[in-house]
């Protein structure tokens, strides 16, 4: 059974009716603010989304191949208080609501959380609080930042992605000491810096958080193993295929026949994105608009359009989320975290 968190009541009925159609797993949609919720309240479930939202992770999740008695939580923390359509009150702002969604980690300690957050909120330190509070309690963390461009989507929509892993807590001082004297005796014999970048693997809770990442120079931007990692199967499906990876700059042309690497082992068509019009716009940029029919109801006049668009307006691209979760699935099954390069 899962749990979904969601205060915003539209979004709730939205929720129920994504399980009804069998969309999403069958689970309990809970209304009340998470500032409400207790441990005790979690205990009898496997999967827990926070910040629920339309169900983007729980669909991510079965895209991912993520088995669905496998436990797991997600939560996408409100970004108004960092997105740059805010007021810019970073941690003083009141939907600043990590605080409390941490301290549910903490106290019921699930083995693997997933997150996500807009990219601005790096710059107010967001990223390094979540982390410092996650590694406090023995959690390894990795994150990376991903555009809906990466799928073939055609928008940009740049997201930071992140994933806690408690299972390895007992290895991290021993690995953390291993990779330090290897570190130091390549550096030794090199007298090259070659210190690991904290986003391109699954981090260990006595290295530095990205405050230390300036120090990495080329060499950080090189290393980014998540990042390649999402777009692997991608990268082998040729160029031919027409898809984008997360680090080129938009779409590709003639893209309209693309096919999307699989999420779990399994491909999937490309087709929701595929069929799109080029539309001249106003600041002289030409842009993909798609044509699929699910985008009419956006539409001026139509019934609950402001409702749709906010709940798709908030909503994480799940099969950016997929690809981020695959890739997290990759590192474990290779124990990426268990070598010490």
């Amino acid at each position: 059974m899962n749990y979904y968190n969601e205060h915003d009541p539209k979004a709730a009925a939205w929720l129920r009716e994504l399980i009804k159609t069998g969309l999403i797993p069958n689970g309990i949609v809970d209304e009340r603010s998470i500032t409400e919720v207790t441990p005790r309240d979690l205990s009898a479930y496997t999967q827990c989304h926070f910040f629920a939202g339309i169900g983007g992770w729980s669909y991510a999740l079965q895209l991912a191949g993520w088995p669905a008695d496998k436990p797991v939580w997600t939560g996408s923390c409100p970004c108004q208080p960092f997105s740059t359509a805010g007021k810019g009150l970073a941690q003083a702002d009141e939907r600043h609501l990590w605080p409390v969604f941490f301290e549910l980690v903490r106290q019921c300690r699930p083995e693997f959380v997933f997150g996500e957050q807009v990219a601005s909120a790096i710059g107010h330190g967001w990223l390094d609080g979540v982390s410092s509070d996650l590694e406090s309690e023995g959690y390894a963390c990795g994150a990376t930042v991903l555009g809906a461009h990466s799928v073939g989507s055609p928008h940009i929509r740049q997201r930071l992605y992140w994933v806690a892993n408690a299972e390895h807590q007992q290895h991290q001082g021993s690995i953390s000491r291993r990779r330090e004297e290897s570190s130091k005796e390549r550096e030794r014999q090199t007298g090259q810096f070659t210190g690991h970048c904290e986003t391109c693997r699954m981090a260990d809770s006595e290295q530095p958080g990205l405050e230390g990442q300036s120090r990495h120079g080329d060499n950080g931007s090189q290393c980014r193993r998540l990042n390649q990692d999402t777009t692997r199967s991608t990268a082998e499906s040729g160029s031919a295929s027409g898809l984008v990876l997360p680090n080129s700059d938009g779409c590709k042309q003639g893209s309209s026949s693309a096919t999307s690497a699989g999420y779990g082992g399994t491909a999937h068509s490309a087709g929701f994105w595929s069929d799109f019009q080029l539309i001249p716009c106003r600041d002289g940029k030409t842009r993909r608009i798609p044509t699929e029919p699910t985008f009419f109801p956006l539409a001026h006049g139509i019934p609950a359009r402001v409702v749709r668009l906010r709940g798709y307006g908030n909503a994480i691209v799940p099969q950016v989320a997929a690809e981020f979760i695959a890739a997290f699935m990759t590192l474990k099954s290779e124990n990426v975290m268990d070598k010490v390069e």
